[in-house]
């Protein structure tokens, strides 16, 4: 047996209202459509619904024992619309993210607040994991984007370039070198450095700059975060050779910013999986993501 939907929601209203008239006048219907309507959902399941005397219909124990399930039934639909709803409006779903830490710590600290302002009944939910987890995580739709610094050369994740940015130096402003408004390794030689973790593409084009001018670079700390990089170079312990994009949130009184050449360029994307359409909530991040770095680049 398969029951007619349309049939189903005459009777019910018919129930609700006590007449086909008032019935119909809710389901914007004639009252001999509403009638037709329950005589074919009686014939349908095999047996009548209603008493008909003079005119007026009162429900059989059959029908009230139907009438339970169907208002049930119909009330899950009613939620099911309400919630279509919200998500059409953006009043309600969860935004899984992940991204670099020192990502994390800084740029995205700016973008949520104002994705949240335009949707504050979104749920965010952010992830932190090395470079090849990150991806892993995207392709395979674990979460719903990510950030990624390019190059990136894998066909199941797809890219939008946000931003471009210099590599700079960090180091107190009382600095010797802190006079200078470019530092280039030949300046930098015997200084004691804090340079990101060995085996990223970035290191290896900042250590490729000093060996190709013949100079041994003297790292002195190595760590994994930009945050922490100019916290130890704020501190005296060397100086930093990290991302402007990324220095930039963490510049404070007493720290000097300089710039590094040879030129060595940091790109960010917005990666979504390349197996699907990106969801509505991503795109609406995207956009806001896309808004912030506009701006900066202004």
């Amino acid at each position: 047996m398969k029951l007619n939907l349309r049939s189903l929601e005459a009777f019910r209203e018919t129930m609700l209202s006590g007449s086909a008239t008032a019935a119909a006048g809710r389901m914007g219907l004639t009252q001999p459509a509403v009638s037709r309507l329950i005589a074919q959902l009686e014939q349908e399941i095999g047996f009548e619904l209603f008493y008909r005397e003079r005119g007026r219909l009162s429900p059989t124990p059959e029908a009230l024992i139907i009438y339970d399930e169907i208002d049930l039934a119909f009330g899950g639909l009613e939620r099911v619309d309400a919630l279509a709803r919200d998500i059409a409006a953006f009043n309600t779903g969860l935004l899984k993210i992940v991204a670099p830490p020192s990502l994390s710590e800084s740029v995205l600290s700016t973008i949520l607040p104002r994705f949240m302002a335009r949707f504050p009944k979104v749920r965010i939910a952010i992830e932190s994991r090395s470079t090849e987890t990150a991806r892993a995580m995207v392709a395979n739709r674990t979460v719903d984007c990510g950030f990624v610094k390019l190059p990136l050369d894998r066909s199941d994740i797809s890219t939008v370039t946000l931003s471009t940015s210099e590599t700079v130096c960090v180091l107190p402003d009382n600095h010797p070198l802190a006079s200078h408004e470019v530092l280039t390794p030949e300046l930098l030689r015997g200084e004691p450095l804090v340079l990101l973790g060995a085996g990223t593409w970035t290191r290896r084009q900042i250590d490729d700059a000093f060996r190709e001018r013949g100079i041994r670079p003297d790292v002195r700390v190595e760590t994994h975060t930009v945050g922490s990089a100019c916290a130890l170079a704020a501190g005296g312990l060397g100086v930093a050779v990290v991302n402007a994009l990324l220095a930039d949130n963490f510049a404070r009184p007493g720290v000097a910013i300089r710039v590094f050449r040879p030129q060595i360029l940091h790109e960010y994307a917005f990666m979504t999986s390349a197996l699907a359409p990106m969801n509505r909530l991503a795109a609406a991040f995207l956009e806001e993501a896309q808004s912030f770095f506009r701006e900066q680049a202004r």
